[in-house]
């Protein structure tokens, strides 16, 4: 991150900034709004698209700045621009055919809005930063493919778990151990949780309350463990991970079997245990003489050693994955290629024929992560394409919901780029 920052800098004084444009006025793009705004140098913000125009607008005056020009074409975009005034627009497509523009953040949470967005963004050549695990955890794949062949980066951010778990995988590597196991530390998991039990605590914190349920229910947990899963080639030991309860983070370690982990990394994750936030990575060692070094450091006899980081501000690293892209043409978190985890559909309520799923964070259902292979062999509908489907079979509360039981709104353009990722890594499924 030195050389990140450096590099920034050096943006800063030369008078030449990264100009970046985001799509999301919500609570993480209002946080991602005012770190930019305020605190990092060589990077500046000039347009937010927001269904509610007013909404980017106060993203940007809650930033400090003023004067925001509220845009509905490419001309008024531009002539704001030039102009040196930050933009507020209800179509996130004129951002992303933005001349001068070289990157966008994708921060909705919104699946299809998400898709759109950043096809968008990689049709024009701007780098795409994603704040929407949602979308990473479903269509991350796809996604990936199209920017290489626009010769351009997508990448998930640094700060949220994801991130914080790539860039200890790269440490632990570049130290000589093996990366085995690697995951979250969770509070609270309970998959039942809805926006109604939700909404006191989501107006404590001023987040929406399908956010906040999607949280607590370990859908977010499934998308974020799926991200990494396919950025780092590893899978999961069973449908919706192990999550023991441990003490403390240094005790994961010893709650896993040592075979398992080495026939190929695992994502995971642990309830309850301190320092209460961040994420870890287990790496491996079979060298005797260097085992020696590490334990005198405290890190223990091996041969598993357990790297944490306490804390993750997804937010305030946003920008850095911005100049990693735009300065470096490197990505903190990218899928490898065909992905190997995906987050499947499950009925949180016994829901009847004919009725219309609300998606991720909502009554009907939570997300939860599979192997990709067992997930297609099974034909499950991903959590991110659940919303508006209609059901065609009945599902009692836990039950998966396959393709085969639903029946998908018509035109969406995440669904094609679904049939996509499945035609480009000849993964097969009836929803083909």
């Amino acid at each position: 991150m030195i050389l990140v920052d450096t590099a920034l800098r050096g943006r800063a004084e030369a008078g030449n900034p990264i100009r970046l444009a985001m799509s999301g006025a919500g609570y993480m793009g209002r946080g991602i709004a005012l770190q930019i705004v305020r605190a990092v140098p060589g990077v500046e913000l000039v347009a937010i698209a927001s269904p509610d125009v007013g909404q980017a607008v106060a993203a940007f005056s809650g930033a400090g700045r003023t004067h925001v020009e509220r845009i509905a074409s490419d001309d008024e975009l531009a002539g704001a621009l030039d102009a040196g005034r930050p933009g507020a627009t209800a179509d996130p497509e004129l951002l992303a055919r933005a001349d001068g523009v070289e990157a966008v953040i994708e921060a909705t949470g919104d699946v299809e809005a998400g898709a759109r967005f950043a096809l968008a963004a990689i049709e024009a050549g701007k780098h795409v930063v994603l704040v929407n695990a949602e979308l990473d955890g479903t269509l991350g794949p796809a996604l990936k493919a199209r920017a290489d062949r626009a010769g351009v980066v997508v990448t998930y951010t640094d700060g949220d778990e994801p991130g914080l778990i790539a860039n200890l995988s790269r440490y632990v590597r570049s130290i000589g151990l093996e990366p085995v196991l690697v995951g979250n530390l969770k509070g609270l998991l309970d998959p039942y949780r809805t926006p109604e039990t939700q909404r006191a605590f989501a107006a404590a914190v001023g987040q929406k309350e399908r956010m906040v349920t999607s949280f607590a229910d370990g859908t977010k947990l499934s998308l974020e463990a799926a991200i990494t899963a396919n950025a780092l080639g590893f899978g999961v030991l069973r449908r919706g991970m192990t999550g023991p309860r441990c003490e403390h983070v240094n005790d994961v370690a010893g709650l896993f079997d040592l075979d398992e982990l080495r026939r190929g990394g695992i994502v995971d994750f642990v309830l309850g245990a301190q320092p209460g936030s961040g994420a870890f990575v287990v790496g491996y060692s079979d060298d005797l003489e260097r085992r020696r070094y590490l334990s005198y450091f405290k890190l223990g006899d091996g041969p598993l050693y357990t790297f944490y980081q306490p804390w993750h501000l997804p937010n305030f690293d946003v920008p850095l994955t911005v100049a990693r892209a735009v300065l470096f043409g490197d990505a903190a978190v990218t899928p490898l290629g065909a992905p190997r985890c995906e987050v499947v559909t499950v009925a949180k309520r016994d829901l009847p024929v004919g009725h219309e799923l609300d998606g991720i964070g909502g009554f009907d259902c939570y997300g939860t992560i599979e192997n990709a292979a067992v997930a297609r062999a099974e034909n499950l509908l991903p959590i991110g394409l659940a919303e508006g489907c209609r059901l065609t079979g009945a599902r009692a509360k836990d039950e998966t919901v396959s393709f085969g039981d639903v029946e998908l709104p018509e035109g969406r353009v995440a669904d094609a780029l679904w049939a996509e990722q499945l035609a480009l890594f000849h993964v097969s499924s009836d929803a083909a």
